[in-house]
């Protein structure tokens, strides 16, 4: 994430470019969640049966795949990064922007918070809170 604070606007005008990157590593992430399950739940298995029959061509394929994944996860993030947001939340989409707001002794340093699917920026929250402490922008 950069030094830089982004008004609303400049959040706003990312916006299709944070959907579009948010969009492929929420996919991805998902992706990737649900065959970890698969592996762990075949480790599980293997497990109790002492050891029992692995297609190792197949676990083999499942572990690269996930590797896969993981790293495309990773990217879809950095390239949110780059733009100066922060990823908070894969499943709900979130990224924060730091901003700045009008506040009793001038402006206030605060999270312009994103969610996927918001057509703008159109809340907030102070630097020590999260998404559930999110308020609308004045």
């Amino acid at each position: 994430m950069t030094d830089r604070h982004f008004t609303a606007a400049e959040v706003d005008a990312l916006i299709p470019r944070l959907t579009e990157r948010m969009g492929a590593a929420m996919e991805r992430h998902r992706q990737a969640t649900a065959l970890a399950e698969v592996l762990r739940d075949e480790r599980e298995r293997i497990g109790r049966s002492g050891g029992g029959v692995v297609n190792r061509r197949e676990w083999k394929a499942r572990a690269e795949r996930l590797d896969g994944l993981t790293i495309e996860v990773r990217e879809a993030v950095k390239a949110i990064a780059e733009l100066g947001g922060a990823t908070k939340d894969l499943d709900l989409g979130l990224v924060d922007f730091p901003g700045l707001l009008p506040g009793v002794a001038g402006e206030e340093p605060v999270n312009l918070c994103w969610k996927h699917g918001e057509g703008a920026v159109r809340f907030w929250h102070g630097m020590d809170e999260g998404y559930a402490q999110r308020k609308p922008l004045p």
